[in-house]
């Protein structure tokens, strides 16, 4: 038991350095097509006192870049005037290109690391995104994590009115909404934008004198709040990032939740709840097995604890004789910890990665291609070869990296392979902020277990169950919609958004 306790320690300190790859086997171009993507990451902070919000706002986005990395952007807070910055790239890469760090020293801060999907590469949906007035100056800044599902029609009555769009993202319906009503207040115009839009969102942003936060009536992506002091706070998509700013948890901001400064108020930050009877949690269970950094809490679930119970949990629901316990790096690792823990099996590292290696090569031929992959990890084959292998994954979408682990692992010489998915099979596309390939796509919507087994070439195939996912997180009130095709919310119209 002492072992897998090292290991534990181990594997959780790397993040502290390290950004967090959560399946190490698939290459750039399959990050986007066999797994679901997180849009973005979030990230606010307020204070009453004199900060560097430049360094803070780097680390606090550098702690979320797993959750966007084609993009990044801050807009900060100075003697009443809001600047902006926003390229492609990953964060630091971002922050040194600014020339002059003193520009975004102010007082508050916002941020966004963005994940794109296909086609929508455009500087324009970079965020956060802002409004200006008649002087050209900027009066409202947001960054948004998640997705509307009545934007299209939004945008169409917004447009009716004289509102221009720059974007063809969300986003920006959020943002006009807020702008249009301004008249009403700051907290009277986020309460009616929330009245109108519906689906999943998170959202930071700040007025010339104002910061705020808010989160959709169900909760369904993660906003959790800290603070630096007694008049400082910060707003982010993940603990960590917290953690990276030097902030104390606080709590959760709760569904339908606004949070707000007033300037007649310097220092203290305000709490109003849109609609008491909206609220209800519902928030995104593949965030526990996936999306998050292992080293978070998502209301006061400890996401490592989550994942751990998910490795014990399958080898309780499908036990195996074997030799040896694996988990594919990083978001499979702690379940293969949890299942040695229950099952007695030896866990060992094997799949060692190169930490030096970027995003992708630029290779003209699939035969490299698929070289590339044993550049990021490569099996020590002294310790699985002849031996029977249980092989751990966070989950399976569209099953090719998971075939070609297989491969890897037989080229190995392992005597037998035991896949187990941590996460029950994805039968549906997510339309509340993640990324997912269409139903065509996903192989366990098209394909049952037994099909599934045999296509892989493995000796044993299981998922988690949807039961025994509720019972490690304690509870059914989370969004399980790709897993059970069950949303909070209506999924909308199944089209672009904007054309």
């Amino acid at each position: 038991m002492k072992s897998l306790d090292i290991h534990k320690s181990e594997y959780l300190k790397q993040f502290e350095t390290q950004t967090y790859g959560r399946n190490l086997f698939r290459t750039q171009e399959e990050e986007r097509l066999d797994a679901p993507n997180e849009e973005c990451g979030i990230f606010g902070m307020y204070s009453d006192n004199d900060l560097d919000t430049f360094s803070l706002s780097q680390f606090g986005l550098f702690a979320l870049q797993h959750r966007g990395q084609e993009a990044c952007g801050i807009s900060v807070l100075k003697n009443g005037k809001i600047t902006n910055m926003k390229d492609e790239g990953l964060v630091l890469d971002v922050y040194k290109e600014i020339p002059d760090p003193e520009t975004f020293m102010g007082n508050s801060a916002i941020g966004h690391t963005r994940y794109t999907t296909a086609g929508d590469k455009k500087k324009y949906n970079f965020q956060p995104f802002f409004a200006k007035n008649e002087y050209d100056q900027i009066i409202l800044s947001i960054a948004h994590n998640g997705n509307l599902t009545n934007a299209k029609e939004l945008k169409a009555e917004l447009e009716a009115e004289g509102v221009v769009f720059r974007a063809t993202s969300d986003s920006e319906v959020i943002l006009r909404l807020i702008q249009k009503n301004l008249d009403l207040g700051l907290r009277g115009a986020i309460k009616m934008t929330m009245e109108k839009i519906k689906g999943a969102y998170s959202v930071v942003g700040m007025t010339r004198n104002k910061f705020f936060a808010f989160r959709d009536f169900n909760g369904i992506r993660p906003l959790v709040l800290g603070a630096i002091d007694e008049k400082s706070y910060v707003v982010a998509s993940e603990s960590v990032a917290l953690d990276a700013v030097g902030a104390q948890y606080v709590r959760d901001i709760l569904p339908g939740e606004i949070v707000y400064t007033n300037e007649n108020e310097p220092g203290k930050l305000h709490s109003y709840m849109a609609d008491e009877e909206k609220g209800k949690q519902r928030i995104c269970s593949f965030e526990y097995i996936y999306f998050a950094r292992p080293d978070s809490s998502l209301e006061n679930i400890n996401v490592y604890e989550i994942r751990e119970k998910s490795g014990e949990k399958i080898w309780h629901q499908a036990p195996v004789e074997a030799d040896v316990v694996i988990g594919v790096p990083d978001s499979g690792v702690p379940a293969a910890i949890g299942f040695a823990k229950a099952s007695g099996i030896p866990f060992r590292p094997v799949l060692i990665k190169n930490r030096y290696i970027g995003r992708s090569f630029i290779v003209p031929t699939q035969e490299m291609r698929e070289r590339v992959v044993n550049l990021k990890l490569n099996p020590i084959i002294s310790e699985i070869k002849d031996k029977r292998v249980v092989i751990i994954d966070d989950s399976i979408v569209r099953g090719t990296t998971s075939k070609r682990l297989v491969k890897i692992l037989k080229d190995a010489g392992v005597k037998e392979i035991h896949f187990r998915s941590v996460s029950p099979p994805i039968i549906a596309p997510c339309y509340l902020g993640i990324d997912t390939p269409s139903k065509d796509d996903l192989i366990s919507a098209n394909m049952t277990t037994a099909e599934l087994r045999d296509y892989l070439g493995v000796d044993s195939l299981e998922f988690l169950s949807v039961e025994n996912l509720k019972e490690i997180l304690g509870s059914a009130n989370h969004c399980f919609g790709c897993f059970t095709e069950q949303y909070p919310v209506g999924k909308g119209e199944e089209i672009e958004l904007f054309n």
